[in-house]
């Protein structure tokens, strides 16, 4: 595509090939030739197999899965697209990894949050495009444009489409509670907060329910799903509540250690999680619903491309 002498050009790590073919075929943009290898010792290679010189690249990674390696190569792909004379290099990243540590809640921690967005900025990155950042204060990490979209307009419309009444949503902590705000306000429904305490990593105690669920259809509200401990210790809570239909959705479904044990023995009557980390196939269908970013991720792309506001795709006022 060419835009008064520019020329865009989409690439894809090999994290999450699925989602960057989805947006390939919303933008009508065909996918690069990138070639991407392993030496022997584990070292990442890559090498654009054709000529990015004067383009703005848009370089399409989930920081996910195998995470370490999947940043590393990411990296290595933007140092690759710069010393190719790439005039901008955009990184479209659907899961940033290593976000959960964005303060310091003991002493001698890191900020792996804050160090990712250094190594990204020092790679050669020129602008971010990520979605439901853990927290929203991860874009002032960095020195750089960012582009920070979120899930919960697609979540709303899915919720929507299915009329349920006598809706709740839920936040499974008090850090989501603004999003799960702007949730219930999308679907004029309620709104009940968990209070939880978490003795150890990936180990969660919900204390407490404040508001009312009983008798409500529940939608639990979260950026993402890892061992699925705090969402199905929430969905038990909520159950002894009193509460009717359980719903569970997030953008991110890590699905790490005993998540889908965790979440098949839970009382959710479904599961949805958007694309943005690839979906294990063997556990497609039953309660598990997943929706696609990808035209999400497609419209940013191009609004940033042809220099439209990227924020008016949404409401500012559900803006995150």
């Amino acid at each position: 595509m060419d835009v008064v002498g520019k020329r865009i050009m989409l690439f894809s790590g090999s994290s999450n090939p699925e989602l960057a073919k989805g947006i390939s075929d919303y933008t009508g943009i065909p996918l690069g030739k990138v070639k991407l290898e392993t030496f022997s010792n584990g070292e990442y290679y890559a090498r654009y197999l054709e000529s990015v010189r004067g383009a703005d690249l848009f370089i399409i990674q989930s920081i996910a899965g195998d995470v370490n390696n999947a940043l590393m190569e990411l990296l290595i792909m933007v140092d690759a697209a710069k010393r190719a004379s790439a005039r901008t290099v955009t990184a479209v990243i659907s899961h940033y990894g290593y976000s959960r540590q964005d303060r310091k809640s003991a002493a001698r921690e890191p900020i792996t949050a804050k160090l990712v967005a250094n190594l990204l900025e020092v790679a050669g990155v020129d602008r971010v495009i990520a979605i439901d950042l853990h927290q929203g204060q991860i874009q002032g990490f960095f020195d750089i444009p960012v582009n920070h979209l979120t899930a919960l307009p697609l979540f709303a419309d899915y919720f929507a489409a299915k009329n349920i009444e006598n809706l709740c949503v839920v936040s499974p902590d008090v850090g989501r509670a603004k999003a799960a705000k702007k949730l219930a306000d999308m679907l004029d429904a309620d709104l009940a907060i968990m209070h939880k305490g978490r003795p150890a990593h990936n180990v969660a105690e919900i204390t407490n329910v404040i508001g009312d669920v009983e008798g409500k259809n529940c939608i639990m509200n979260d950026d993402m799903i890892d061992t699925a401990g705090t969402i199905c210790a929430g969905a038990r809570a909520l159950k002894e509540k009193g509460a009717k239909d359980i719903y569970i959705c997030a953008t991110h479904g890590i699905f790490s250690g005993n998540a889908f044990y965790n979440l098949f023995r839970c009382p959710a009557k479904e599961v949805i999680v958007c694309d943005t980390i690839p979906f294990p196939a063997e556990h497609l269908g039953g309660k598990f619903k997943i929706l696609s970013i990808a035209p999400t991720l497609g419209s940013a792309i191009l609004n940033v491309y042809n220099e439209d506001s990227v924020s008016e795709m949404f409401d500012p006022d559900f803006a995150l």
